[in-house]
């Protein structure tokens, strides 16, 4: 039975952890203050606009962060419970894209959303590199790959919870599996609206 109390303590920590400033201060260290990530480049403070403004190592960095806070709030709430796990997992990716911290002005949320996935979703993990990478060979944009790994992981998230398929690591699937794949992805899917060239923003 999923407790309530425990669901609002994922997702406060789940948003909190989501928040933290990766792009921000990666910028920060990288040019010792002298650019802010979201008026250079296309203005977005993810992985790929720090690659184009700061270098490909800080934005690698950039991304590798991103990817650890989504993986970090999954862990965080998988302590507490299964559900605190999905609501944590899905909030760091809600925190990523609209901190408050900086005027709800945060990135696209796919590597916070990757890194969920090694903590909630371990199989769509694979599932997930696998679509990214076919994607990646057929097409350089990012928003394609993102616009076909969204429904896939929405599909996938039902399947398992359908068919109670091994999670291995991560919490029995359940609704909240399905909630935390229509939520992530319908956020992220937001901050790709109207357009398949993904790859002139961030992550």
């Amino acid at each position: 039975m999923v407790e309530a109390g425990e669901v609002l303590a994922g997702l406060a920590l789940g948003y909190l952890i989501g928040t933290f400033p990766s792009a921000d201060l990666v910028a920060r260290l990288a040019t010792r203050g002298q650019i802010d990530l979201r008026t250079a480049g296309s203005g977005n403070p993810g992985g790929l606009n720090s690659m184009r403004v700061l270098g490909k190592k800080w934005g690698v960095l950039v991304i590798v962060l991103d990817a650890l806070k989504g993986a970090l709030a999954g862990f965080v709430g998988l302590a507490i419970s299964d559900g605190a796990a999905y609501a944590a997992a899905t909030a760091a990716i809600v925190g990523h894209v609209w901190p408050v911290w900086t005027r709800f002005r945060g990135g696209r949320g796919v590597a916070s959303a990757g890194g969920s996935y090694a903590a909630v979703f371990p199989p769509f993990f694979v599932i997930g590199a696998v679509v990214a990478g076919t994607t990646a060979l057929v097409s350089r944009h990012a928003g394609l790959a993102v616009k076909i790994i969204c429904p896939v992981w929405v599909l996938a998230a039902a399947l398992w919870w359908g068919f109670d398929l091994s999670n291995w690591w991560g919490p029995e699937p359940g609704v909240g599996l399905v909630v935390y794949a229509l939520v992530g992805s319908a956020v992220v899917l937001s901050r790709f609206r109207g357009s398949v060239r993904g790859s002139t923003g961030g992550l």
